[in-house]
């Protein structure tokens, strides 16, 4: 009984999550209302202060739920950056460009967190806290372009540090916009020819991706 009582729990915190999720998406996160939230979850807002404190807190949840993409924390990552750091990192990157095109929550989560918050007092200091992980994802990245240019898989003379940035600044711009305005270019269609580019670009020598 008391396992049951958890996993009901758990179902309705989830419900209250994937529809905080809907209501931040129309709303934008500063204009929605636990009231909002509660009503379209078909809750209390008793239930609501059950699971979360206040609305940071809901909204510090939906982010930490987020499924990364499993390639960058994979139990084999190392082995994978290892044996074809240059592949490793181009796989990586269609992961999480085909999680946001195959994944709507996914997608949903980083359309608010790009588009519809304002990141002001405590809700600044969220969004600090989860930049930390994807410091984490750059540190990855960087010991793979490393070791591709130790490999001599890429030609040209920038630094690794230099190759990551401008990779994670051609996805965030490509990303960015897409949730922005998705009318403004189909992403299936112009990912992989402008990501190709750019690993051609550096100089990726024939038959390593």
């Amino acid at each position: 009984m008391v396992r049951r009582t958890k996993e009901d729990a758990q179902v309705t915190r989830n419900r209250i999550l994937d529809t905080a999720v809907e209501v931040f998406n129309h709303k934008g996160v500063s204009q929605a209302s636990l009231n909002d939230i509660a009503r379209e979850a078909g809750v209390t807002r008793g239930a609501i202060y059950w699971h979360f404190d206040n609305k940071v807190a809901m909204f510090n949840a939906m982010i930490e739920r987020l499924v990364c993409p499993l390639l960058i924390n994979a139990e084999d990552r190392d082995a994978r950056i290892a044996a074809n750091p240059l592949l490793f990192i181009r796989e990586a990157t269609e992961e999480f460009v085909g999680k946001m095109l195959t994944d709507t929550n996914f997608r949903k989560v980083f359309e608010i967190f790009w588009h519809k918050c304002e990141y002001v007092g405590e809700m600044a200091t969220i969004r600090d806290s989860h930049l930390d992980e994807g410091e984490n994802h750059i540190d990855i990245l960087q010991r793979a372009f490393t070791l591709a240019r130790a490999q001599d898989q890429i030609e040209h003379d920038m630094s690794p540090h230099q190759a990551t940035i401008g990779l994670i600044s051609l996805l965030d711009g490509l990303l960015f916009n897409w949730t922005k305005n998705p009318a403004m270019f189909p992403l299936k269609e112009y990912a992989g020819p402008i990501v190709a580019t750019y690993f051609r670009g550096l100089g990726a020598r024939p038959g390593v991706l």
